[in-house]
């Protein structure tokens, strides 16, 4: 299964942006006449968390306990952001705990994260990896 999670941080910041990038992936279709405008393609689920601060940890987060529910080894989770996932290293550190743990797959979709099949892999080159983009994220604004 491929389940797609997405968060905007504020109530004034549209899920939009990650929606297209979601759609050239695949992951979404767009739709007539529907107010959202996308669906979820053929076999993806879509979660996501509007309004919902980078402060709250991911494993704590409304739609996140629902991907946790329909997560089953051999899935693929995607995001379009890193940050719009984790912020911070502690963050990251626990949402990749949880994919190893369940056998889900970590995906990132555009630019060079977009090169690793998974982001959750236990290697010393994708930890270091997201180690060092997570540190440099932390001092952007959410």
């Amino acid at each position: 299964m491929r389940i797609v999670y997405s968060r905007s941080s504020t109530a004034t910041q549209s899920l939009l942006r990650q929606r297209h990038i979601l759609t050239e992936a695949g992951l979404l279709v767009r739709t007539e006449g529907v107010a959202e405008g996308f669906r979820p393609a053929e076999g993806v689920l879509l979660f996501e968390d509007p309004a919902t601060t980078s402060k709250i940890p991911a494993l704590e987060r409304p739609a996140f306990a629902k991907v946790a529910a329909a997560a089953h080894p051999g899935d693929v989770l995607s995001v379009s952001e890193l940050f719009r996932l984790c912020r911070d290293l502690i963050d990251i550190h626990a949402v990749r705990d949880w994919c190893q743990s369940r056998g889900v797959a970590l995906r990132v979709l555009p630019g060079p994260l977009s090169n690793f099949h998974d982001l959750a892999a236990n290697d010393a080159t994708t930890a270091l990896l997201i180690n060092v983009i997570i540190s440099v994220g932390q001092f952007q604004p959410s």
